[in-house]
């Protein structure tokens, strides 16, 4: 579950998909959105930053009356949810489902068909939204009925090459496409994963250089753009451990490739009236995926109707630091700038500058101050 952070001058004039084409039924069987409720108030708290929620009916959604919040859920899926909640939180349980997932029994016919129905029954059903637009847009009017907006996303990341990123983005294209065919405002954003569409190594290496900079002030990129604060002054450098080279003339090529892949992903969503929200990712790669979306959202955020929004994993010890750096950088530049907050999906691959034992604390503790 998700929580955007939106400063209510943004509220005033928000976006959002008017668009009333028909859905196509025609669509790439391998194009496969995935679909995240977002967390909505009923009564906007007299802050600075609040949080939106897109009914126009105040009533809509009292997370106090649980029954008629849960009314139009079955009670099967009820449990069937609680359920796979509580596996998913079972670390052991989550290894061997990878193993299970990775190992030679996905080779043998028959085994492999029981594995699969075991796991599109249980786990794909309850995180994903449909393998194509059809059964996407299904799950969407579904959220739609319940008083709730989805986000939408083309499921791929880590790519390594060029070819596979080019790849990737005619994916996420698409997936806006998809947007704008559902029902006006059934979808409050699409989605993009940057290991996506930019090389995971010049991921690595622009983190490494950003890492440095932190370090040594004096250490020019001469390719880096505008951008709000990456690090804090608590942000852990452990990952760059010396002096990294620069981006060699080949490196700078793919980076350009990758600015102009993201340049065409938020201009289709401004046409398409649809915000584009960059999701976080591991440590290891963090700081240039938020170069990225800070250096988009300066060139595509203006006036009131913010395009690019990013997201902060409340995990990290340094997240708070983080977004209040960024969003003092943005008012101070007039940039309107929203945020998705997370507990963090990548616990297991992160073993430094984490709050491990107080995951929940921490992520309470952002909602209590964006909403006090």
């Amino acid at each position: 579950m998700a929580t955007r952070v939106i400063p209510p001058r943004i509220l005033r004039n928000l976006r959002y998909n008017t668009a009333s084409k028909p859905l196509n039924s025609v669509h790439p069987s391998s194009l496969s959105p995935t679909l995240s409720p977002p967390i909505f108030l009923d009564q906007k708290p007299p802050s600075s930053t609040v949080l939106l929620r897109p009914s126009s009916d105040p009533s809509a959604l009292n997370f106090h009356d649980v029954e008629k919040l849960f009314s139009h859920v079955p009670t099967s899926t009820l449990l069937r949810s609680t359920a796979m909640l509580h596996a998913t939180g079972i670390e052991p349980m989550v290894d061997l489902g990878m193993w299970v997932m990775r190992s030679k029994l996905m080779e043998m016919e028959g085994i492999r068909d029981v594995i699969l129905a075991a796991v599109r029954g249980t786990f794909y059903n309850h995180f994903c939204a449909g393998q194509d637009a059809v059964t996407a847009g299904q799950s969407i009017g579904s959220l739609k009925d319940a008083g709730l907006r989805g986000m939408l996303v083309y499921g791929v990341e880590d790519a390594h090459d060029n070819n596979g990123c080019d790849k990737n983005l005619k994916g996420f294209l698409h997936t806006v496409d998809v947007s704008k065919s559902l029902p006006p405002s059934s979808v409050s954003f699409v989605i993009v994963k940057i290991t996506a569409i930019c090389p995971m190594r010049l991921l690595e290496r622009m983190s490494d250089l950003l890492r440095w900079q932190q370090k040594d002030p004096s250490f020019i990129l001469p390719w880096k753009q505008d951008s709000f604060p990456i690090f804090s002054e608590s942000s852990p450098l452990y990952h760059t451990r010396k002096r990294p080279e620069p981006l060699t003339m080949e490196e700078e090529s793919d980076l350009q490739l990758a600015n102009q892949r993201l340049f065409e992903l938020c201009q289709k969503c401004v046409q398409a009236n649809i915000p584009l929200l960059v999701d976080a990712e591991h440590t290891e790669v963090q700081p240039a995926i938020d170069y990225f979306t800070y250096s988009s959202a300066i060139m595509h955020n203006k006036g009131e109707n913010p395009t690019v929004f990013g997201t902060m994993q409340t995990y990290l010890k340094d997240a708070m630091e983080r977004l209040k750096l960024a969003t003092k950088a943005a008012d101070e530049m007039n940039i309107p700038m929203g945020f998705k907050l997370v507990r963090g999906a990548y616990m297991s691959m992160e073993r430094r500058g984490v709050n491990k034992s107080k995951e929940n604390k921490i992520y309470h503790r952002f909602l209590l101050i964006f909403l006090s």
